[in-house]
């Protein structure tokens, strides 16, 4: 009889009864933590965690990073050469009601093909991508104001959403690891291939007369006009004593933004690689010496003419300011898969 109680209390010692079964109203509160986590995934995570939501939180991250690096390794010899390149301006320079800053970057993300990089959650990350490159991209120390970003420290960079940025500093998912889960939700190799930014702090008071304006141009937009399959972004300089009162006008940053669309499609539709020649001599791939057609009051023969009638027309320059006027400094120009310099 004393041995029959002592197994029982053993028994009650060493129980091995299993954890209460995760509540419905449990599993939904975790679902609405982590975006797309399955019913299955939930529950599991949550009996693995004896039902401690933040213990849940932890074993779902750890769960997704094991997942992810596996299906990355097993994805690595593939090649990735289909993709979107994508375009986010946080600051154009000089407009109405702001100070002039610039900041802006550019990003090409692949895949494998042209299926996914047409998926929705494809492009909601190139765009998150984008924005936390222009986010935290540093004013140029060089002669050279757009400047290339290493894609290993922008991996480790967290990811802030381009829709809401203040909500991003809950989460601590990094670029890195949100290109691993894409992988394990797509199936397909995903990579990170390229980052270009600018960052430019405004002109002091005393020199009003000048500034800069940054702008993008994407061609083959796939679900948001921010995303391409060609793009460019390029930078232009305006230098007029009337600068400061012509940038409040609504009229002069429609035509601004009619010329910067014109100049735009002439960058990517055009064979450009420089802004002028480099010799001095005719160069077919120097913007300057392009033909105006993508102009649409052509008032030139070629790039160049047009900028210096437009800067005419739009009261940059005048009998008294005859050094004043608008070029265009630099440009980045992608195609998503082309042959570059390193690959």
């Amino acid at each position: 009889m004393f041995a029959a109680r002592s197994v029982t209390a053993a028994s009650r010692l060493y129980s091995t009864a299993l954890p209460p079964k995760p509540s419905v109203k449990l599993i939904g509160e975790l679902r609405k933590l982590v975006d797309g986590v399955p019913l299955s995934k939930a529950r599991e995570a949550l009996a693995a965690s004896n039902n401690d939501l933040q213990g849940a939180l932890k074993w779902l991250d750890a769960d997704r990073a094991a997942t992810g690096a596996a299906k990355v390794a097993k994805l690595a010899d593939r090649h990735a050469g289909q993709g979107l390149v994508g375009v986010q301006v946080l600051s154009p320079g000089c407009r109405p009601g702001a100070a002039g800053a610039v900041r802006a970057a550019m990003v090409e993300l692949n895949c494998e093909t042209d299926f996914v990089a047409r998926n929705e959650l494809f492009g909601k990350l190139l765009c998150d991508i984008a924005h936390t490159a222009a986010f935290h991209a540093e004013p140029a120390s060089g002669e050279k104001f757009i400047q290339a970003v290493s894609c290993d420290a922008l991996n480790e960079a967290p990811l802030l959403d381009h829709l809401n940025p203040q909500t991003s500093s809950t989460s601590h998912i990094t670029v890195g690891e949100a290109v691993r889960d894409l992988v394990t939700k797509v199936g397909e190799k995903v990579t990170l291939r390229r980052v270009v930014s600018v960052a430019r702090d405004p002109f002091p008071a005393q020199q009003r007369h000048l500034g800069l304006r940054i702008f993008p141009y994407l061609h083959g937009s796939v679900n948001v006009p921010t995303n391409g399959t060609k793009g460019t972004l390029a930078l232009l300089a305006l230098k007029s004593p009337q600068l400061p009162s012509l940038i409040v006008s609504d009229e002069f940053q429609q035509k601004l933004a009619a010329l910067e669309r014109s100049l735009g499609r002439t960058i990517v539709g055009f064979p450009t690689t420089v802004v002028r020649s480099r010799t001095g001599e005719p160069d077919p791939e120097a913007l300057y010496e392009q033909p105006s057609d993508m102009f649409m009051d052509k008032q030139g023969n070629n790039v160049g003419e047009e900028l210096r009638h437009w800067a005419r027309k739009a009261g940059l320059v005048t009998e008294e300011a005859e050094d004043s006027g608008l070029e265009v400094l630099e440009f980045a120009k992608w195609s998503v898969g082309e042959q570059t310099e390193s690959s």
